[in-house]
């Protein structure tokens, strides 16, 4: 009698195999291919805007060498994609068809490693001048009826503000059925204008049918938990899980006490300490998260107020040089809190060179104190 239970319970699980759909499998899932400029990897399609260059197959591969500076490793195999947003309100995107189709009402699972590269260096589209595309995108998945039409959206991300490999997972659960996929790098919305950023992709999960065991209502990700990214919020931080805004207790020692909203003044000036960028460089340190998530806490928790972020160096370099590593540094706060979700008619920032030193540049401790970055009340009233 035990044998013919067991029988039957191997036939069930049999037949309930046969019955499931098979996973869709994308082509090239991991992006690998000749490392190249405006070319996607084989087996994707360009779905960018007319004049404008496809995305890139990832590293050079070349150590002397680099496609617009971006030197990260592959998280599987050799290469990767990277795919930009730019300041002229154009993006990148690609598409292929699919394995199977994507039934309406049927639920998926996928997964895909993302993380943001610290250099996307490339000409502004809009200044024509040399820019780091370096502020957080995200990613949107769309399903189509053919090559790069967006019927859809399935899931997006939020801002990919990661710099290492990540896995982000997807529930899907598509209203209508889709026999294309689109991977569409977009801004961080709300978007109040256009900016250079990046997102890179690697090792793509075959896209298998689940069970609907909880109903899916709108586009899901599953947002990975970085607990050493030093992007994310600082210790005693919690997360609403109904929203990717995290909400953070107030710090036990705060590093900047002049950022008092009850004693701030317009025009009041507070240089950013424990703010450290590598030399000759704009990339922040990553001891900095701390001071930068303090700033974001005060903004966040005072939307009324609008700053302007400040950069300054030392008197030694020439004044085109100090101009814009000012400026960048400056840029790179400005970054980092927009990304975190200040909205950006909020933050300004300005490159001032070494036109206001507060010390000497006759010795090294004044030229420390010359190279700062500063906060500038410039309302408190929005």
């Amino acid at each position: 009698m035990r044998s013919f239970t067991l029988l039957i319970v191997a036939l069930f699980f049999i037949s309930t195999a046969w019955s499931q759909d098979p996973p869709i499998f994308l082509t090239n899932p991991s992006f690998e291919d000749f490392p190249q400029q405006g070319k996607p990897a084989r087996g994707w399609e360009d779905c960018g805007f007319p004049g404008e260059t496809p995305p890139d197959v990832q590293p050079s591969g070349n150590p002397s060498y680099s496609y617009f500076e971006v030197v990260k490793p592959a998280f599987d195999g050799n290469t990767y994609l990277g795919m930009v947003v730019r300041d002229n309100d154009t993006w990148e995107m690609i598409s292929q068809r699919l394995s199977g189709p994507l039934k309406a009402g049927e639920c998926y699972e996928f997964s895909i490693y993302l993380c943001r590269s610290e250099l996307y260096v490339s000409q502004s589209r809009v200044n024509f001048q040399e820019t780091n595309y370096t502020t957080p995108a995200k990613l949107r998945i769309w399903g189509g009826s053919s090559y790069c039409n967006k019927k859809e959206l399935l899931a997006e991300t939020p801002a990919i503000i990661n710099t290492r490999w990540l896995k982000y997972d997807f529930k899907l659960k598509p209203k209508e059925t889709h026999t294309y996929f689109v991977l569409e790098a977009f801004y961080n919305t709300p978007v109040l204008f256009p900016y250079n950023g990046n997102v890179l992709m690697d090792n793509a999960s075959p896209i298998v049918p689940v069970p609907c065991e909880d109903e899916i209502l709108e586009p899901v990700v599953l947002i990975p938990d970085p607990p050493k990214d030093p992007t994310t919020p600082t210790t005693g931080a919690k997360t609403d899980p109904a929203s990717d805004k995290p909400k953070t207790t107030e710090p036990k020692n705060k590093i900047l006490t002049e950022l008092d909203a009850k004693n701030l003044r317009i025009g009041q000036t507070i240089q950013i300490e424990n703010l450290y960028f590598e030399a000759d460089s704009s990339k922040i340190k990553d001891e900095s998260f701390a001071v930068l998530n303090e700033i974001y806490d005060f903004l966040d928790a005072n939307p009324d107020v609008v700053v302007e972020i400040g950069g300054h160096t030392n008197g030694n370099p020439p004044h085109d040089y100090c101009d814009r590593l000012s400026a960048d540094r400056a840029k790179a706060v400005a970054d980092f809190l927009a990304s975190r979700g200040i909205p950006r008619n909020r933050i300004q920032y300005r490159g001032y060179g070494k036109r206001q030193p507060i010390s000497s540049n006759a010795t090294a401790e004044g030229r420390r104190r010359n190279q700062r970055v500063e906060i500038k009340i410039l309302s408190v009233e929005g």
